[in-house]
């Protein structure tokens, strides 16, 4: 068993090692086009673009800056084309600061940024969990009377979100709707997900109704951070409540659903519901995590859930 688990790792290893070597081939291939170009400027402005994109593609957010580095050096001066190839090359390196410099460098030198610009570097700043340059960049990309999309957007909301920020995220998206812009599932994950407080569950549990209401489909991340959520405000009912309208939508349970249901019947005392959710686990052969290992001990010790602690033992032998 543990083999055929280890197989398809193994394969999904060996294609993304391949796509790397394929990318940085392309990159190389087009620096050293570029090198063939005699004194054209443009062809050779055209070529180092073409690289550093190909960069960004292959992941190689160094070469990509060394690129930049040379064109400057060379007084070819970048371009916007330049520039965010390079930005979304440190976004995908999770260079944020660095990111953030081509953006200025791009206003030093008169460039204007455009929505791409801004959306590499919200995600950048996403990336690096700086909530608050993301706004920033956000309130800048309206200065200069440029509409955020749906991407600069999400990549906002998810930056509140690793930033705790809330208020921020679902400020964000109620600011979508009123730009005409149509949150998508991510929007709405994201801004869940900021919700999942002891004392914000309703405003999470809002938004996956608003997000039905908008006719978006729940996901496995929808209903896992709805059920969060709730089991943070000890709210069991509710919590399994999404847990059955997760399987009505035939979505698969995963661990991070079924453990905050468990949770949250333990909170509320729920054992018979606990239990009847640790059985689907081990069926599933989805493994509890280490609290539910403690809660099932103390529920064995204190008489009220030896069944509970049985049904953990079994899925520890089937894991």
């Amino acid at each position: 068993m543990r083999e055929a688990k280890l197989e398809p790792s193994v394969i999904q290893l060996q294609r993304w090692d391949q796509r790397v070597r394929e990318r940085r081939a392309v990159a190389a291939g087009y620096v050293a086009a570029q090198r063939n170009v005699g004194g054209d400027t443009e062809a050779k402005r055209h070529f180092y673009s073409a690289g550093i994109s190909a960069c960004e593609k292959g992941e190689q957010w160094q070469r990509a800056i060394s690129l930049l580095s040379e064109m400057l050096e060379a007084e070819l001066e970048p371009n916007v084309i330049s520039y965010n190839a390079g930005i979304s090359a440190c976004e995908k390196g999770k260079q944020w600061q660095r990111a953030l410099s081509l953006l200025s460098k791009m206003q030093e030198v008169e460039l204007e940024p455009s929505v791409i610009s801004y959306s590499a570097g919200i995600s950048a700043c996403e990336k690096g969990e700086q909530w608050q340059s993301a706004l920033s960049l956000l309130s800048e990309m309206r200065e200069a009377e440029l509409e955020p999309n749906v991407i600069s957007y999400n990549s906002g909301i998810s930056a509140c979100e690793k930033g705790g920020q809330w208020y921020s995220a679902v400020l964000l998206i109620s600011e979508m709707w009123k730009t005409n812009l149509e949150p998508n599932a991510i929007s709405y994950n994201a801004g869940i997900s900021a919700c999942q407080t002891r004392d914000h569950w309703q405003r999470a549990v809002s938004l996956f109704t608003e997000m039905c209401e908008a006719k978006l489909e729940p996901d496995v991340v929808s209903y896992s951070a709805g059920i969060s959520a709730c089991e943070k405000g000890e709210q069991w009912q509710r919590a399994l409540l999404l847990l059955s309208d997760m399987k009505e939508a035939k979505l698969e349970l995963d661990v991070t659903s079924c453990n905050a249901g468990i949770s949250a019947c333990e909170k509320g005392e729920q054992w018979q519901h606990a239990f009847a959710l640790l059985s689907e686990m081990c069926e599933a052969k989805l493994q509890p995590d280490s609290a539910i290992m403690l809660e099932s001990a103390r529920a064995r010790r204190a008489g009220s859930g030896s069944a509970l602690w049985h049904c953990f033992v079994r899925c520890e032998r089937r894991s």
